[in-house]
């Protein structure tokens, strides 16, 4: 592969070509994060060409390119969104879903300009790319270990804020659509919990960056594996118990917080920063309450939960999104935790923030209860038994329970469900009594 990137297509001609394309198709992708909001414009921060665009095709365009819309925070950064796009003469009728439009004027006018990741010969050339470390213009490719050759992609259509291929049902790639400055915890984190001998996450095998961001990740993809939001929901179905399954995941849990905490600093939390923790989670729930008038009635007693938990304690690296979709059960019975990505709505540096592990704890135990309220009737005592396992087991790895410290816990479980009230409210209205039926819970005295 070249070292530096071709340079054939004019940046300042490309992007303006392109824009009405993007114009229309960007809001329409599930990983866009900016819904709701009317785009104005572009930038463009890179262009790659990771396969020559001259002649009829395939050739593969790289971008990085910021979208802007109104209501960002002053001194703010557009989002910054990763593109692969194909670009051919004639358009197979297999990519005919694929196809984002054809380009009017510019460098590219009249050629077709389709999603590049659906296109297996462009995907396979991604893998090819990868497998030889080194730089394409301002993009540098990294491998830990030797890939083999030629392995044949598919892409996964379950993602939500990214992108995932699969090579030959050996590895899969993760491309962050959103990208920001600075390490991305789904490589950072694995990467570490690797060094420390951690085998509860996969360990990614190569990786590929631009400045200083992570693009994608590559690591082994557990095929004959399932995860646990499925394996919940089949116990539920079938009237069958999952405490067996909770007990080891929160052994599960546990070492890998023991093991992030043995790989990357730690600290003790000052009383003065948990009460920050506080108010933090106060003014979260004051905005959502704005939002969502069903939490009114419950402000109060939510706010005495919040003020209750003052103490201090430790902070570390966490996984920072933890739920039963975020677990994979092997056909020998062990979990491993993938997705180290943290919210992707939050901000990079907030996400590669220091918290206490007691917030993972909580996340899981919100999915129990999810998973628990999709079951007609809702049995309450499934996930009941549920969280009391997963923390008993967590206890019996990490030697500290996290149910010790209710006030914390019950803090951090009530700042999830206010977080699922108005993801609920916003996106599935039909799935809104499942976080309210905790609030009322968490609001009691």
């Amino acid at each position: 592969m070249p070292e530096t990137a071709s340079t054939t297509r004019a940046p300042d001609a490309l992007l303006p070509s392109l824009a009405p394309l993007l114009h229309d198709w960007l809001p329409r992708q599930r990983w866009f994060a900016g819904k709701g909001r009317r785009v104005t414009g572009f930038t463009l921060d890179a262009a790659t060409e990771l396969l020559p665009l001259d002649g009829a095709g395939p050739g593969l365009l790289h971008l990085l390119v910021r979208v802007e819309q109104p209501g960002r925070p002053a001194g703010t950064p557009a989002d910054c969104y990763q593109l692969l796009l194909g670009v051919r003469t004639q358009l197979p009728p297999r990519l005919g879903p694929a196809l984002i439009g054809r380009i009017r004027q510019g460098p590219l006018a009249g050629r077709a300009v389709y999603e590049g990741l659906r296109d297996p010969r462009l995907a396979g050339l991604l893998y090819e790319r990868l497998r030889t470390p080194g730089r394409t213009g301002p993009l540098r490719f990294h491998a830990t270990t030797a890939l083999p050759p030629a392995l044949a992609p598919r892409m996964l259509d379950a993602e939500q804020s990214n992108s995932s291929l699969v090579y030959g049902d050996s590895f899969i790639l993760k491309i962050f659509r959103r990208v920001s400055p600075g390490a991305n915890p789904d490589l950072e984190l694995p990467l570490a919990l690797s060094r420390a001998g951690c085998a509860r996450v996969p360990a990614p095998v190569a990786w590929f960056e631009s400045g200083a961001s992570t693009l994608g990740v590559l690591q082994p993809y557990l095929r004959d594996s399932r995860d646990g939001w499925r394996l919940a929901l089949d116990s539920l179905a079938d009237g069958r118990e999952f405490t067996t399954e909770a007990r080891a995941l929160g052994r599960a849990t546990a070492e890998v917080h023991l093991a992030l905490a043995a790989a990357l600093p730690t600290r003790r939390l000052a009383r003065a920063e948990t009460e920050q923790l506080a108010a933090a989670m106060d003014r979260r729930l004051h905005a959502a309450a704005q939002a969502v008038p069903a939490l009114l009635p419950y402000v109060p007693g939510l706010r005495s939960v919040f003020a209750a938990a003052s103490g201090g304690g430790q902070v570390q690296r966490i996984h920072g999104d933890l739920h039963l979709g975020q677990t994979l059960r092997g056909s020998d019975g062990g979990w491993a935790v993938i997705d180290f990505e943290g919210e992707p709505a939050k901000p990079l540096d907030e996400r590669r923030s220091p918290q206490p592990t007691v917030r993972d704890v909580a996340g899981m135990l919100r999915s129990f209860d999810y998973a628990a309220r999709t079951h007609r009737p809702w049995n309450a005592d499934w996930a009941a038994r549920c969280r009391a396992a997963y923390c008993t087991g967590y206890a019996e790895a990490a030697g500290v329970d996290p149910r010790a410290d209710p006030a914390l816990l019950r803090a951090y479980e009530t700042d999830k469900a206010v977080y699922e009230v108005v993801y609920e409210a916003r996106h599935r209205p039909d799935w809104l009594p499942v976080p309210m039926s905790a609030i009322e819970r968490l609001a009691a005295p």
